[in-house]
Parts: C-alpha cells; sequence; structure tokens
C-alpha cells in the first residue's frame, strides 16, 4: 500500500463518504475510504437511525398507558436495559447491511482503518503510510459541540451519544438545548418515565422556525409534563454528589436547576481538527467547518468536502446529496450544485416537525410578497377519525402567483407528509396545481390540499370531499 495512487480518497466513513463512493464506482474509478472509527458514521451507530428506534419505542409505551376512546392499554414495567438492546440490535444489523455489505460490493474500493492528515494537496499519511489521490473528498462528518460554560468541564454531563446507552432511566434529566436534539431526548425520556426540564437559550425552541409550530409543539410537550423555559441564560454548571446542577438567568430572575442527569444537546462541530487542513492551504470557517463553493470545491482545487464537515445543514439527506455531487463533480466534472432550499428537515417528536423551503419571515426578508393557509390538524379528517388532531400545517406561497415557496407542518406523520411539498417547491407548482391534484381520501396527506384550499375557502366550512 506504500505510495498508492487513487483516484479519490476519501476521508471518513459514514454518509457522505459512502455516497462518494458508490457513485465513483458508477464511474469505475480506484477509490481508497479511510476511516479513523466505526464504519457507517453518526446515522446509523449514534443518530438518525437508533434515535427514532427508542424515539418510537417510548412512544408506544406512553401513549398505550393513554389510550383511545373505547379502550385503554396496559403497560408493563418499563427496561431501559431492554429497549437498549433492541436499539444495538438494530444499529448492528443496519450497519452490516448499508454499509459493510455495501463496502464490499464496491468494485476497486479499498477500505483503510486508521486517522488519515493530510501531508500535501495530493497526499495523506495513514498508519505510517503516504496515499496519493488524484482528487480528495473530505467527509469526517460532526461531533456533539460542548458549550462554554462555567464549571460544565467539572461535571459529568452526557451528549446524545451516552443518552442511546444508558441501562437505567434516570428519575430526573436536564436538557440544555431546545432544537431538535434537544426536544427528541426530551421527549424520548419523558415518556420513559423521567422527570424533564429543558433550558433553551432563544425565546422559544425552534427558534428558525414557524412562531405557530414552536408554539404548538411546547404546548403538547407541557402538556405531558415537560418542563420547558426559554430566554434561558445559563451561568454556571457544577457537581453536588450524583446531582448535576444548572444556575441560568431568565428574565430578570436567577434560577436554580438540578437533575440526576444532564444533556448537552447544542449542536455539532465539524471534525478538521486532525486533518491538517489549513497547513495545506484549506480554508475553514470560524466554526472549523471546511469551506465549500456550490459545487463542493474547497479552496484546493483537487480536494472536495461534504456532509456535517462543511457545516449546516447537518442532515443525513444532505450529506448524501453533497457526497454524491461532490464525487461526480470532481472525477467526471459535472458542473452539478444543490438546492438546498428543497432539501427537508423534520424533527421526530410526537407530533413530528417537518419543512421545507422558506418561512414566511425568510420570504419577506428575501423581498417575497407572501400569503399563508394555516389549517389545524382539527380540521382534517382522517386526524380526526384516528384522534391524531394535535398539529398544524402552514403552506406558504408568493402572493400574487401563487407559487409555493415553503410548507411547515405539525402532525404525526409529518416527515412523511412533507415530500409533497417537496416536489411543489422543486418544481415552482403553485396553490392551484396542488388543489387541481386528486389526493386519496381520508389520508393526513391530505393536510397539504387543505392548506391549499385554504387560500380561497373557510375549510372548517366545507365537506370531507371537495373539488
Amino acid at each position: 500500500m506504500n505510495n498508492e495512487t487513487y483516484d479519490l480518497v476519501i476521508i471518513g466513513g459514514g454518509t457522505a463518504a459512502f455516497a462518494g463512493a458508490i457513485k465513483a464506482s458508477d464511474f469505475g474509478q480506484k477509490v481508497a475510504m479511510i476511516e479513523r472509527g466505526t464504519i457507517g458514521g453518526t446515522c446509523v451507530n449514534t443518530g438518525c437511525l437508533p434515535s427514532k428506534n427508542m424515539l418510537h419505542m417510548g412512544e408506544v409505551y406512553f401513549y398505550g398507558d393513554h389510550g383511545h376512546e373505547g379502550f385503554k392499554l396496559t403497560r408493563g414495567p418499563f427496561r431501559l436495559s431492554s429497549v437498549v438492546k433492541a436499539k444495538d440490535d438494530l444499529v448492528l444489523d443496519q450497519r452490516t447491511k448499508k454499509y459493510s455489505d455495501v463496502l464490499d460490493g464496491l468494485e476497486n474500493t479499498t477500505f483503510i482503518q486508521g486517522r488519515a492528515k493530510f501531508v500535501s494537496p495530493n497526499e495523506v499519511k495513514v498508519n505510517g503510510q503516504r496515499i496519493t489521490g488524484r482528487h480528495f473528498l473530505i467527509a469526517t462528518g460532526s461531533s456533539p459541540k460542548v458549550p462554554p460554560i462555567q464549571g460544565i468541564d467539572k461535571v459529568d454531563y452526557l451528549t446524545n451519544v451516552e443518552m442511546l446507552d444508558l441501562k437505567r432511566r434516570p428519575k430526573s434529566l436536564l436538557v440544555i438545548g431546545g432544537r431538535a436534539l434537544g426536544l427528541e431526548f426530551a421527549q424520548m425520556y419523558a415518556h420513559y418515565g423521567a422527570d424533564v426540564t429543558l433550558l433553551q437559550r432563544s425565546e422559544r425552541i425552534l427558534p428558525k422556525g414557524e412562531p405557530e409550530i414552536s408554539e404548538g409543539l411546547r404546548s403538547y410537550l407541557e402538556d405531558e409534563g415537560i418542563k420547558i423555559h426559554t430566554g434561558a441564560e445559563i451561568t454556571q454548571a457544577r457537581q453536588k454528589g450524583e446531582k448535576k446542577i444548572v444556575d441560568a438567568k431568565i428574565g430578570d430572575n436567577s434560577k436554580h436547576f438540578e437533575a440526576d442527569v444532564l444533556l448537552l444537546a447544542t449542536g455539532r462541530t465539524p471534525n478538521t481538527r486532525a486533518l491538517a487542513l489549513e497547513e495545506i492551504g484549506v480554508k475553514l470557517k470560524k466554526d472549523g467547518a471546511v469551506s465549500v463553493d456550490d459545487q463542493m470545491r474547497t479552496s484546493i482545487p483537487k480536494i472536495w468536502a461534504a456532509g456535517d464537515v462543511i457545516g449546516e445543514p447537518m442532515l443525513e439527506t444532505a450529506a448524501a446529496k453533497e457526497g454524491s455531487i461532490a464525487a461526480m463533480n470532481a472525477l467526471v466534472g459535472a458542473g452539478k450544485i444543490i438546492d438546498f432550499n428543497t432539501i427537508p428537515r423534520a424533527v421526530f417528536t410526537s407530533p413530528q416537525v417537518a419543512s421545507v423551503g422558506l418561512t414566511d419571515a425568510q420570504a419577506s426578508q428575501g423581498g417575497i410578497k407572501c400569503q399563508c393557509g394555516i389549517v389545524p390538524l382539527s380540521l382534517l379528517p382522517k386526524a380526526v377519525a384516528i384522534g391524531k388532531t394535535r398539529g398544524v400545517i402552514k403552506l406558504v406561497a408568493e402572493a400574487k402567483s401563487k407559487r409555493v415557496v415553503g410548507c411547515h407542518i405539525l402532525a404525526d406523520g409529518a416527515a412523511d407528509i412533507i415530500h409533497e411539498a417537496v416536489f411543489a417547491i422543486k418544481f415552482k407548482l403553485t396553490v392551484d396545481d396542488i388543489i387541481d391534484t386528486v389526493h386519496v381520501f381520508p389520508t393526513m396527506s391530505e393536510a397539504v390540499k387543505y392548506a391549499a384550499i385554504s387560500y380561497y375557502r373557510d375549510v372548517s366550512k366545507i365537506s370531507c370531499c371537495v373539488e
């Protein structure tokens, strides 16, 4: 392997890395993939799949006990160790089928376990050996971010990684962070039976989303017993015995919080420190993310980057698209770019939050005069039929043309419903195009059509089947 030369050297073994390797294999290129840790990256090991599995088990346990009209399920004792074991089995199965087995099937791809470091724009060193590449793809992902809180280094805090591996349910949990990660874990452990408190720095949870969505979700979470404090400025953290203690200033008041477990859910940091990128001239952003152009090229023409390592949006789907496009642009000069405005995002709370495109405020800031259609889920026949009326849908359209520019949903199954809006935005469809499309009745996805109809009619006064 000494002085081996590859068409594409990929540093990382997660979503963006595999997307790049698969595309390079399609082109018949010689590829080296270098991974320092566990193959599969964040999503399959400590992110999307395991967290959604544990969220689902919490929902079954919690909502089964609350029941539905006409019946109520009786739940047995909760055993977190059993939940974690089932999650571990899932992770191993999917890591094997979706990563290890896939890698074995990629012709001309060599996997190297080790830590890579650039020694020049054309060469990396790994395990004491040098590897040369015509092109490089940096896909090293990200790690949990620890905020600069006074005293935090003396506290036994946890991140989402450790929260997935707890074997005993804590009696109390304090979560710092009110975006996707913090909200998902807060509700997960509340459903398991923990006493949960959440602190968020901004004035509302999900601060970049639509206010109707964040306010609605907060109400539902608080109804389930989660205590949420927004506008919280954390001043200090400390530990007293097994208790974790956090002091915060909320408005004009100083408050004191303590819990058995402290979860830091305050974002993620790109993994770039050990690569020696700046030494070879690769520009980084202030937060350490690799700076790329719209084709995923770094400041060094033959070095490309994709996934969490380039910063927001840190989504598995975005990483896959970026990795694939980076490989195409590097190896065959495809010149492809990504329209990030059409990439949907979701928060897997219950009810879920899903969004694509612009919010009302973002559209207005961009000079688009908007008209919005807002419909509560309580007006949707399928939601009423199955007792899942918590939520709202907001459709954002350009006022004159009625072209859809954004869609934001709070609903059970929102992450599945959102894709109709993705197509609408991608292909510049209008509210009228959605209305003119026949939907199955009754379905949750009819919510998008109801929001479109609300531009013209009072949805509370229409029959079940309209237009």
